[in-house]
């Protein structure tokens, strides 16, 4: 059943930023991760007054030990930063980055939200901050709940480290959050 914050996000992501898609079919071949090679760190952001936050692709992000629901994570990095997001993933290279970060600030719970889920349970998934479908790595056998509404949004590292999985929304996880560090640079006055 649907909970009104979990619509409410939904709906004002979709009005207020474009969402790009791209279905995901059974069968998806994943990439591998070799979970033993050495951890590289991403640098730290470059925007004035993040010091405290990685460089990520575009992004800027920050792990969060503080579980939440989906709704409530996302919600929470809005408050975080303008034009921030939980964060999304766009190259294997960004994937290892965070996979890096929750090493290094929760070895003992790996796994946290990504900034994904299933549109209407149509088998699509999209992006809260809007940007495009262009990277999935699944654990073998995942998405396994598509077309349902079971387990609509997408957390890292269930089964298989460095791997996604669907999970029931409402489940609470540690995040991480993520705002494009463009949009900040402009804004920054220094």
């Amino acid at each position: 059943m649907w909970k009104s914050g979990f619509i409410s996000v939904l709906l004002m992501t979709l009005l207020l930023e474009g969402g790009n898609f791209l279905t995901t079919e059974r069968g998806f071949a994943v990439d591998h991760t070799n979970v033993t090679e050495s951890c590289r760190m991403p640098k730290g952001c470059d925007v004035h007054g993040f010091t405290d936050w990685f460089k990520v692709g575009r992004y800027c992000v920050k792990y969060f030990n503080k579980p939440a629901n989906f709704t409530e994570a996302e919600l929470n990095c809005r408050r975080k930063v303008p034009g921030a997001h939980l964060v999304s993933v766009h190259s294997r290279k960004d994937n290892n980055y965070l996979l890096c970060i929750v090493k290094k600030f929760n070895q003992n719970n790996l796994r946290f939200w990504l900034g994904g889920f299933e549109f209407f349970q149509s088998g699509q998934f999209f992006w809260l901050d809007g940007s495009f479908w262009d990277y999935q790595i699944w654990t073998r056998g995942e998405p396994n709940h598509m077309y349902t509404s079971t387990e609509e949004c997408v957390e890292m590292n269930w089964k298989e480290v460095g791997k996604w999985n669907d999970d029931n929304c409402y489940a609470k996880k540690n995040y991480m959050c993520a705002f494009r560090r463009h949009d900040m640079l402009e804004a920054d006055p220094e």
